[in-house]
C-alpha cells in the first residue's frame, strides 16, 4: 500500500519500521520539527526523522497541518492511507479526508478508556490489570474514531512506563501490520467507540509526580512505576529533591505519613497513608541513581526523619 506515515517518538518508529520490514511504499513521512534536548538544549531530530533518514524517505516537518500547501502536497502523493503513532499535531478534516482508506492511528490503550496524551502512565497510575493497542479510524475528535482491531495485554506489577511502552510498541508494529492485510482483503469492521465508557488521559504534569505520602502504599508504589523515565516521583528530604525510581508497597512500617520507619539492604522503609514504600533505588537533586544501601552509606541516623510533601513546608506530621 501507498502510506502516509505520521509520527514523532520511539512509540511510533517501532511501528514505521515495521510497515517498511513488510514491504509498504511509504511515500512520505511527517513528524515534528526538531526541538532542542537534552543539557545543551542542541536541537535534536526525532526518532522517527531518524529512521526516515537512515531509510532515504521523503520527511516533512511542518509546524501544522492547517495550511493549504500541505494539504495539496499530501494530495498529489494518491496515497492509499495514513498511518498515525503519537504524531503530536492535529489532522484537520481537510487532512483526514486525503488518504483513499482515511487515516489509521494506532493508539496505547483499549478504547475508549484512555483517550489523550498519557495513555500508559494513566493506565498504572490507575492500578489497571490490563491495556493495549487499538487501531483506530481517526475522526475530528480526539481518539473518539471507530475501532478496527484491538489486541490487549497485561500489566505486569512490576512494570513501569517504560517497560510497558516497549512491550506495546512492538504490539502497535505488529497490530497496524495486520490491520493493513485485513483492510486489504476487506475484513475489517469499524465498531463505534462506547461513549459512556470512555476516560481521558490527560497530559502528566511535574506537579503530579510529587508524592503525598498520606496516599496508601499502593498508589504511591503505582505514581514511581508510571512516572519512570519521566518526570520521576519525588519527594524532599532534608529540603533536598529526592526522586525515587524504584519502590514497593510492604506491609508493616508503623509511623506517620512520611515517616522514615525502617532501614534494611533491601531498602529505606517510609510509612504511608496505609502500608509502607520500602524505597530500593533514589537518586539525590544533581547526583546519580543509587541503591538504597548506597544512599544509606552516606546518610547516616535517619531512622524516624520524614520525607516531606513539598521543600520547605509545613510537616504533615507537625
Amino acid at each position: 500500500m501507498k502510506i502516509i506515515f505520521a509520527g514523532t517518538p520511539a512509540f511510533a518508529a517501532t511501528a514505521l519500521d515495521a510497515l517498511i520490514q513488510t514491504g509498504h511504499d511509504i511515500v512520505m513521512v511527517l513528524t515534528q520539527p526538531d526541538r532542542p534536548a537534552g543539557r545543551g538544549m542542541q536541537m535534536t531530530a526525532s526518532a522517527v526523522k531518524l529512521l526516515a533518514q537512515q531509510r532515504q524517505l521523503p520527511i516533512l516537518q511542518p509546524p501544522s497541518l492547517k495550511s493549504g500547501g500541505i494539504s495539496l502536497q499530501l494530495q498529489s502523493l494518491n496515497a492509499d492511507v495514513m498511518v498515525v503513532a503519537a504524531y503530536g499535531l492535529i489532522l484537520p478534516q481537510a487532512v483526514l479526508e486525503i488518504p483513499r482508506l482515511g487515516c489509521l492511528n494506532i493508539h496505547a490503550s483499549l478504547l475508549p478508556r484512555w483517550r489523550g496524551a498519557a495513555p500508559i502512565q494513566r493506565a498504572i497510575l490507575a492500578g489497571d490489570h490490563e491495556t493495549g493497542i487499538t487501531i483506530m479510524q481517526m475522526d475530528a475528535g480526539l481518539d473518539t474514531g471507530a475501532m478496527l482491531l484491538k489486541h490487549a495485554i497485561a500489566i505486569a506489577p512490576d512494570d513501569t512506563t517504560q517497560s510497558l511502552h516497549d512491550k506495546l510498541s512492538l504490539l502497535g508494529g505488529q497490530s497496524i501490520v495486520e490491520a493493513l492485510r485485513l483492510l486489504q482483503q476487506c475484513q475489517l469492521t469499524p465498531i463505534p467507540q462506547d461513549e459512556s465508557q470512555a476516560s481521558y488521559a490527560a497530559k502528566i504534569t511535574k506537579a503530579e509526580a510529587e508524592i503525598d505520602w498520606r496516599q496508601t502504599a499502593q498508589q504511591i508504589s503505582r505514581m514511581v512505576r508510571a512516572f519512570n523515565p519521566s518526570p520521576g516521583a519525588y519527594s524532599f528530604f532534608r529540603n533536598h529533591l529526592l526522586k525515587i525510581w524504584q519502590a514497593s508497597a510492604i506491609h508493616g512500617g508503623e509511623g506517620k505519613p512520611g515517616e522514615i520507619a525502617a532501614l534494611s539492604a533491601d531498602g529505606i522503609v517510609v510509612a504511608c497513608g496505609s502500608g509502607a514504600l520500602q524505597i530500593e533505588t533514589l537518586q539525590k537533586s544533581g547526583g546519580k541513581r543509587m541503591t538504597a544501601a548506597d544512599f544509606l552509606a552516606g546518610n547516616q541516623g535517619i531512622l524516624g526523619e520524614f520525607l516531606e510533601a513539598s521543600e520547605g513546608s509545613a510537616s504533615a506530621h507537625d
